[in-house]
């Protein structure tokens, strides 16, 4: 077929044979002896790559590189061998996910394995219809999540069968969408990296490496804490924050919890930032983020959080904020942390930090310098995920067009 074929001319008037998956190919459920856990399947000499449901790729019908685990020379004559080349799909917890297995392997029960087929079909093709059969299905699953499909309910699955030709042209095309998505999405995320570095750099030459006299964070800002328990929430009031509202770089204010304005009058004036002050995260993954408070709305912060309120006449808070992502800070962090296996930003010795201190003005030079790299980094950050979302709208949409075939009404 002709490499300037459309869509249109591909599927116009094409005959096709609708045909249930059990009537296309034999499948079976792959094994694993019990219990999971006996050390005694795994590993050793003439161990070979075991196949679960987290080694299989989410795009490009790949299975991982390396699997998680090697089934035993013991464990395998009760396991599923599964050469080369052949297409199995994950039926628990993450459904749907299809694979041409590139190297011989055993397959766990959590799979289904497909082999000889009945039918004249393109073994991509195949693995094509499955996974757009498995994506309808998860989409229209009662509930949130389809946790598991049995081989029962999916054996009624109806697959077109094109002629050969047609088959590997729409292949062909679905091949080229999926390796200019992937390259899409490398060139954008090396482009996202790249800036990351560069603002990274900028801003430790300009605060670490600042030949500035230096301060304690004591001497130029305030640090509080938010409660330090938990108060009774209603359904509307006073939003109350906690270190999931700061995990981006704006506060967001979105899905909060309230409490009454009584209880936020008992609370200490500590846990009730304002307008300018820097929020960081004390606790968890995202430990010393820091956050900006943009609003003038009355604010009460858990203990997850803590806030820092500068004296403007000696620092901006923008500055502080840029601060706190630099190494000088986090070398500081890890001097006082001892290896502890709980990490907190205490405010017994943040307190103490040294900050590089140069005037309001080389501050706003600084910080104006930042702010460019920060909004360049963040709108890249944004249009990834944007464009990978649209990228894999239209890929949808195409495989979807390619794929999907009308039934003639039955004859009366």
């Amino acid at each position: 077929m002709s490499d300037k074929i459309s869509i249109k001319e591909l599927l116009e008037g094409v005959e096709v044979e609708w045909k249930k998956l059990d009537d296309i190919v034999e499948f079976r459920r792959g094994s694993f002896p019990q219990p999971y856990g006996n050390s005694k399947w795994y590993d050793g000499e003439g161990s070979m790559p075991f196949v679960q449901v987290a080694d299989v790729s989410d795009n490009g019908f790949y299975l991982n590189e390396n699997t998680k685990q090697k089934i035993s020379k013991l464990a395998q004559p009760k396991s599923i061998f599964v050469e080369a080349g052949t297409v199995i799909v994950t039926l628990q917890g993450t459904i749907g996910r299809v694979a041409i297995t590139q190297y011989d392997c055993y397959v766990d029960r959590t799979l289904a394995i497909f082999t000889n087929y009945k039918e004249n079909i393109n073994k991509k093709y195949f693995a094509y219809q499955l996974k757009s059969k498995f994506d309808l299905e998860k989409k229209y699953a009662r509930g949130s999540t389809l946790k598991t499909i049995t081989k029962e309910e999916f054996s009624k699955f109806e697959i077109p069968i094109p002629a050969p030709e047609v088959q590997n042209e729409i292949v062909r095309i679905l091949d080229n969408f999926t390796e200019l998505t992937a390259e899409l999405t490398a060139e954008l995320t090396a482009e996202l990296t790249a800036r990351k570095k560069q603002y990274e750099y900028y801003r430790e030459q300009l605060i670490s490496n600042s030949t500035s006299q230096t301060e304690k964070l004591e001497d130029i800002a305030q640090i509080y804490l938010g409660l330090t328990y938990t108060p009774t929430y209603v359904d509307n009031g006073i939003k109350f924050i906690s270190a999931q509202n700061t995990s981006g770089d704006f506060l967001d204010l979105k899905n909060v919890k309230y409490i009454s304005k009584e209880e936020y009058n008992k609370s200490t004036s500590n846990a009730k930032p304002k307008r300018g002050d820097v929020l960081f995260t004390r606790v968890g993954s995202n430990l010393g983020h820091p956050v900006i408070v943009d609003t003038d709305e009355e604010l009460c912060i858990f203990v997850s959080l803590g806030f820092i309120r500068v004296n403007p006449k000696k620092v901006l808070n923008s500055y502080i904020k840029h601060w706190m992502n630099t190494d000088l800070f986090w070398e500081q962090v890890r001097k006082n942390v001892h290896g502890s296996a709980k990490v907190n930003l205490n405010t017994g010795w943040l307190k103490k930090f040294d900050v590089f201190l140069p005037s309001i003005e080389e501050q706003m030079r600084i910080v104006n310098i930042l702010d460019k790299f920060d909004t360049l980094t963040n709108s890249i950050s944004e249009g990834l995920p944007k464009e990978i979302e649209l990228r894999t709208k239209q890929y949808e949409y195409y495989r979807d067009l390619l794929l999907t075939f009308p039934k003639k009404e039955a004859e009366v």
